[in-house]
């Protein structure tokens, strides 16, 4: 099985080595609910120091690089949390990182980024697209580390796939929020190595959702993009490279509305006291509609960095407004 995955579980294995020590290893939390006939578990990436699963991929693939590839810094394409990512060990290692953001990143990750001690160039989202499609920004230095494609990224994602099934071995069902494909490939690849029956399902946004209907047709499918709060996952389209390996590892894909977004990021502060972003809520979001099926459920609240305004709004109950 694992010589049909697109990462191997071996790379995956070496990256939980890489990152010891450089990571919170989080816990499974079960989400608080009374009668139900499904026993749903959190797994919080929102803990780790940036807030964010980021730190996971952006970390082993520095961790490979080489003194050489490292010499001129490091830079990425991020709305936010990958950003972060390789901020955060960019700083520990004392080298420059610079970072390409979409105009419509929110200002609490820009912030975040600046804290770190990196820089950011912000451009429109169908240029920042094209930087991730290309793996490239005319005129920039460093070592590009692709948030999404990149190998070493998406194996130091797959260790949050190793320990949900250290802590839950018997797991049914697990579920990823999908932005680019990262994520769930990595954790998916980590699974089918070593629970092939497990079934492994993105959540996605209605406001911006290519997978549901891309696994749908067989082939990528382009839909209309809509700027949300939920600023950490969705897109116009598949990744040309990524089509194979999510195809191949996931079971299907989940898409949920905004106004269920908003509810399960309610839920998680009012029961597990849990603060997650919109994408990080949308695996939850996607968990209580029952359509992963399975008893045991795992939700991957994969961030938690959410603008203090776009939070009261939805302590309102209220869907907030987008603002850059």
């Amino acid at each position: 099985m694992e010589s049909s995955l697109p990462i191997p579980l071996s790379a995956i294995k070496a990256a939980q080595e890489n990152l010891k020590g450089q990571i919170l290893r989080t816990p499974l939390i079960r989400f608080y609910q009374e009668d139900a006939d499904t026993e749903i578990y959190l797994k919080p990436e929102n803990l780790q120091p940036i807030g964010s699963f980021k730190l996971r991929g952006a970390g082993n693939a520095m961790a490979l690089a080489s003194d050489a590839q490292l010499a001129d810094g490091v830079y990425t394409a991020s709305a936010g949390n990958m950003a972060q990512g390789v901020a955060w060990h960019a700083r520990q290692r004392g080298i420059p990182c610079r970072v390409i953001v979409p105009d419509h990143a929110p200002k609490t990750k820009l912030e975040a980024i600046e804290r770190l001690g990196a820089c950011y160039i912000k451009v429109p989202f169908e240029q920042w697209w094209q930087v991730i499609v290309d793996h490239h920004f005319d005129g920039m230095k460093g070592l590009f580390i692709h948030p999404v494609s990149d190998p070493a990224v998406m194996a130091g994602n797959g260790t949050i796939g190793l320990e949900i099934l250290e802590d839950l071995p018997d797991v049914d069902a697990v579920i990823v929020p999908y932005g680019g494909g990262g994520l769930s490939t990595g954790i998916a690849s980590a699974i089918k190595a070593l629970k092939p029956d497990t079934k492994i399902f993105a959540s996605e946004v209605e406001t911006a959702a290519p997978l549901a209907p891309s696994l749908q047709a067989g082939h990528p499918v382009n839909v209309d993009y809509i700027p949300s709060f939920v600023d950490g996952i969705g897109s116009s389209g598949i990744l040309s490279e990524m089509w194979p390996r999510v195809r191949a590892v996931l079971d299907g894909s989940i898409v949920v509305g905004l106004q269920q977004i908003v509810k399960a990021i309610q839920l998680l502060l009012k029961r597990n006291h849990l603060l997650a972003e919109g994408a990080g809520a949308s695996a939850l979001a996607a968990g209580l509609t029952g359509k992963s099926g399975g008893k045991k459920i795992v939700c991957v609240i994969s961030g938690g960095n959410i603008d203090l305004t776009k939070l009261q709004a939805i302590l309102d109950n209220k869907i907030p407004a987008t603002t850059k």
